[in-house]
């Protein structure tokens, strides 16, 4: 154990995710700027030790609601799934006008990337994805990364499910393996994987490490994180550590109350859970992405 986490310092490629949850006052749903702050000096200074870094962020439906809730009354029941896209829209503007600039006082550029399933499933669009991906790294800017969610809410209503990817931690995992990562580190509301739900059994035993990721330990994901702010439970964590792992990545899940642990898991310390990579030269990412929701 104390090898593999040895190794965290020579991580040269690292993708972070974090949730709506880590973003938000839970009080009023408002974002948390000092969070979001303390989250953007980690990253700049991951940067400035040559890291090559990648956001993975949550909270633009979250952050539209918020927005449009003083704008003309719409009723959310009416056409559920349109609001949610309206707020997307406004929300992805945002937040990312939000993150440029906090980047911006440490001189750092950002990029924004929008992804669909389409985007790793079909091989021109793929190639574009992960040459613009590794041009935005090779000049030092941190490309920042969501879904689409105003393409993929709408494809979900048509009964389609082409474009849709679901949940931010299987896109982290995606994105890790698309530009080829060496860690995903996936910022949560809870510590790491425990053998139960933690706030259900509080015998449930808290997991350092998973050197292979068996059947057993994929059952261990059905728990929920507890959030009622993102899509993503414990089982979506598991699926992004198979994509990550089976890509050569390892993984970590940890909380994000403490937004320093991001440099403290890049050192070394052994907080989370670490998800130990075993690359398999079969592994198909396009095909894993085409089979998702089916």
């Amino acid at each position: 154990m104390c090898n593999y986490r040895a190794a965290m310092k020579d991580k040269k490629r690292i993708v972070v995710k974090i949730g709506s949850s880590s973003l938000q006052h839970p009080q009023t749903g408002d974002l948390d700027y000092i969070k979001l702050e303390r989250l953007v000096r980690e990253l700049c200074n991951l940067r400035n030790q040559g890291k090559d870094v990648i956001l993975v962020t949550s909270g633009a439906i979250a952050v539209g609601k918020k927005a449009v809730s003083g704008v003309k009354k719409v009723s959310a029941e009416e056409n559920p799934l349109a609001y949610k896209q309206a707020c997307a829209a406004v929300g992805q503007a945002k937040l990312m006008m939000t993150y440029q600039k906090i980047f911006a006082e440490y001189n750092q550029i950002v990029a924004q990337i929008l992804m669909t399933k389409n985007t790793i499933v079909e091989d021109h669009n793929r190639f574009n994805a992960h040459n613009t991906f590794s041009q935005l790294l090779d000049m030092g800017i941190i490309p920042i990364v969501n879904e689409n969610d105003t393409v993929a809410t709408y494809e979900i209503h048509v009964g389609e499910n082409d474009t849709l990817i679901g949940d931010n931690d299987t896109l982290s995992a995606i994105v890790a393996a698309l530009v080829g990562a060496d860690l995903l580190i996936l910022l949560s509301d809870i510590d790491g994987l425990y053998t139960d739900d933690p706030r259900k059994n509080p015998d449930a035993k808290f997991i350092e490490v998973v050197e292979t990721l068996t059947a057993e330990y994929m059952n261990m994901g059905k728990a929920s994180t507890g959030s009622n702010v993102g899509t993503g439970g414990m089982n979506t964590k598991m699926n992004a550590a198979k994509i990550a792992t089976n890509s050569g990545a390892d993984m970590i899940i940890a909380n994000s109350k403490d937004i320093g642990i991001l440099h403290r898991l890049a050192e070394g310390a052994n907080e989370g859970t670490l998800f130990v990579a075993h690359e398999d030269p079969h592994f198909n990412l396009p095909e894993f992405v085409n089979n998702l929701h089916k």
